[in-house]
């Protein structure tokens, strides 16, 4: 199950990693209304790959959910929702298949992410908190201590190191692999929200319903990363932070919901100041400096 959006020679590269896997696959495309001839492409080079071509971008999780409503798609035993800028390696697949088929109780499962140069990603992610937010406001080393980056404080598992399976709260959305009675317990993706945050939502429904998740780090999968966002750079930024705004009101108890307003907005505070005086330096032009305020400003009203 793969959403693409302008994406189209990575989504070729992602659909030929797929075709050595050893199980049986059905795969659908959802495109949401890409504009380089994504859809036309896997119907000419990919005739058996199933491919429902939109009228205007729904955002991922409305995409995600109308493919796993395609015809077929419901009736197999495991699903795979995959980003179009993936690689999947010779055997990954088959390796978290085989994990669920060992681990009953186990509802979800990631791989282990690589990043083009064949270096580790970070794939294994504990829910969010608003210490987590903190640090992504105010970077540790920069602001905060930095013996705080890329701890377990930060969201991270140390685990990430090693080649042993373990239990994580939720992976990166690029990759994950369900139980398809999971979805059918559960329901598909909140499709309020547009971007990010989403599979983060979506675990936390499969962890509340007494399912584990783990990652499976023998299944490799080679990530670009931001290939469809990195086309509305601050745009994404906004909806970053209105799907976090989103995440913390339906999860976080009050308190935890009071702390996340502010912080996002001292740290929104501290990002404007920061874009002004890249301006007066010369490091930004006028035109940036008022996107970056633009995008400062609407995430401080969240």
């Amino acid at each position: 199950m793969i959403v693409s959006y302008n994406t189209a020679d990575l989504l070729r590269s992602c659909l030929t990693s797929l075709v050595g896997c050893a199980l049986p696959l059905h795969v659908v495309v959802v495109d949401n209304a890409s504009s380089d001839g994504s859809a036309a492409m896997v119907r000419a080079e990919f005739p058996t790959i199933a491919v429902i071509a939109l009228s205007s971008n729904l955002g991922f999780a409305r995409g995600t959910n109308m493919g796993l409503a395609a015809r077929g798609l419901a009736g197999e035993t495991y699903t795979l929702v995959l980003n179009p800028d993936t690689e999947v390696q010779p055997g990954a697949i088959e390796a978290m298949v085989a994990f669920l088929e060992a681990h009953p109780r186990v509802g979800m499962v990631g791989p282990r992410l690589l990043n083009p140069d064949g270096s580790p990603q970070a794939a294994a992610f504990r829910f969010p908190t608003p210490l987590m937010t903190a640090l992504d406001l105010f970077p540790p080393g920069e602001v905060l201590p930095g013996r705080l980056s890329g701890s377990w404080w930060h969201g991270r598992y140390p685990h990430e190191g090693g080649t042993d399976p373990f239990p994580i709260d939720h992976p990166l959305g690029a990759c994950m692999l369900l139980r398809s009675e999971v979805i059918a317990q559960v329901g598909g993706l909140d499709e309020g929200y547009f971007m990010y945050s989403e599979e983060i939502e979506w675990c936390w429904r499969v962890r509340a319903a007494g399912w584990a998740i783990w990652q499976v780090p023998v299944a490799r999968v080679v990530h670009v990363g931001g290939a469809a966002t990195r086309q509305f750079r601050w745009r994404m930024l906004v909806a970053l932070y209105r799907s976090r705004a989103r995440f913390a009101a339906s999860h976080y108890a009050p308190a935890q919901r009071l702390a996340h307003t502010i912080i996002v907005r001292a740290g929104m505070t501290r990002a404007a100041l920061r874009a002004w005086r890249d301006y007066a330096d010369g490091r930004l032009r006028r035109d940036e400096l008022r996107a970056h305020l633009l995008a400062y400003g609407e995430i401080s009203r969240f």
